[in-house]
């Protein structure tokens, strides 16, 4: 089984910039696969970013050369750095994990199977 828990999430204003963690524990070698994903209030969970076992990235348009995705296969630990943080990224932000993603469905919430529990991202104007 695999449990993933999610740190970092505060409240900062438009403009600033926070890291978030997502720390897995158990099954490790299935989160291959692993992305953020984000809730807003009302609204429908979006992929933010993903990255595969090679380390290969896709982010979603909205925040494409603002947050950075990584990962620390010693720590078993994935990363969100957000920088220019914007009132419209005030959501909770989720990490999720699967042993294979279909690399053109790394942002599509379907694809994978294990979720963390949130952490609450908001950003002040």
């Amino acid at each position: 089984q695999v449990q993933l828990v999610e740190l970092g999430g505060n409240s900062v204003q438009a403009g600033g910039s926070l890291r978030l963690s997502c720390v897995v524990r158990g099954d490790i070698s299935s989160t291959l696969f692993m992305g953020w994903f984000r809730q807003a209030s009302g609204k429908e969970r979006e992929g933010v970013a993903a990255i595969d076992r090679l380390g290969r990235t896709d982010y979603a348009d909205s925040v494409q050369g603002r947050f950075t995705i990584s990962k620390d296969n010693a720590k078993n630990t994935l990363y969100l750095q957000m920088n220019s943080l914007e009132p419209e990224d005030t959501a909770m932000y989720y990490c999720a994990a699967d042993l294979w993603v279909t690399r053109h469905l790394s942002l599509l919430r379907s694809s994978y199977k294990f979720w963390g529990q949130g952490t609450q991202v908001t950003v002040s104007s």
